[in-house]
Parts: C-alpha cells; sequence; structure tokens
C-alpha cells in the first residue's frame, strides 16, 4: 500500500490545523463579545417571561369562561398565595355534599415577575364576569421596561394588550 501524499505524490508540507496563540485569541474575542451580549439577552428573557405569563393567563380565563357555560356553574380562578406563585381554576363539585370542588386547572409558577390583580375572577354559568368591575392584570419583571395589561371585560372576554393597564 502507497503511503497517503498530497496532489502530483509529494508529502504535503504545511502546516495542519490551528497553533495555540490563534486559538487562546478567538476564544479572547468569543468571551469578550458574549459578555457584551449577556445584558441584552437577560433582559431578552425578562421580557419573554412576561409574554409568556400574559399568554398563560389569557389562556386560563379563556378556559374558565368556557367552563362556566360548559358546566352551567361558576368558575372561579384563584391565585396560589400570589398570581406570580401559580393560579388554579375550580368549579363547584354538584355531587352531594361536602363534596370538594373540581380543580380543572392548576397553573406552575412564574419567577421573576410582578403581577398585581385581583383577589379572584369568577365566571358566571352565561360567561359574564360576576360584580361590576372589570378585572386587570399588570404584568412586570424589574430591569425591564416591558409590561403587559391582562384585562378582562365585563361579557368575560379576556385582552391582552402590551402595556400597563
Amino acid at each position: 500500500m502507497k503511503p497517503c501524499h498530497g496532489q502530483f505524490g509529494r508529502p504535503k508540507l504545511g502546516r495542519q490545523g490551528f497553533t495555540l496563540a490563534e486559538l487562546l485569541i478567538v476564544m479572547a474575542i468569543v468571551g469578550i463579545l458574549a459578555s457584551l451580549a449577556a445584558p441584552a439577552f437577560s433582559q431578552f428573557i425578562k421580557s419573554q417571561r412576561i409574554k409568556s405569563m400574559a399568554s398563560d393567563l389569557n389562556a386560563s380565563l379563556t378556559l374558565a369562561r368556557s367552563e362556566a357555560i360548559k358546566r352551567n356553574a361558576n368558575a372561579t380562578i384563584t391565585p396560589t398565595g400570589t398570581w406570580q406563585g401559580g393560579w388554579q381554576i375550580t368549579v363547584p363539585n354538584l355531587s352531594p355534599p361536602p363534596a370538594p370542588d373540581i380543580v380543572v386547572e392548576t397553573h406552575s409558577a412564574f419567577t421573576g415577575l410582578t403581577v398585581s390583580g385581583p383577589a379572584a375572577v369568577t365566571y358566571q354559568s352565561s360567561g359574564r364576569v360576576q360584580g361590576t368591575t372589570a378585572p386587570t392584570f399588570t404584568i412586570s419583571a424589574t430591569g425591564v421596561s416591558d409590561q403587559r395589561c391582562v384585562s378582562v371585560d365585563l361579557s368575560g372576554r379576556p385582552n391582552v394588550k402590551a402595556s400597563a393597564c
């Protein structure tokens, strides 16, 4: 078997690969660029968490409304401690007393966010919100100017807008 040679049968004479100095320079440049991008990336993550929570809360409010209409009973969405700590949707159990409420959905916590909202939101069997004031939620995070407002009109429809309430 012949030895592996370059073109025209001659052995390759040039260097192959990178020197240690070249690798260190590239690593230093990558490190500098990464340190410049990190603050902007953390703000991006906080902004995405705000959008995600607003979307999840909107979906849960829509689910609570549809469960109230479907079951012809009140459906309540309540926070787990605080709204950023999560929430759950419950409907009354129509079995003989003392039957506990049925938990339709439980949502997990969102870390690093601040949420202001009502103590609970109750949908009537008609799909309308119980009470005379429309519930609103303001979702924000420290260090980011981005905010989301999740509002529910008295007819029961939730809405998300990209500003404070």
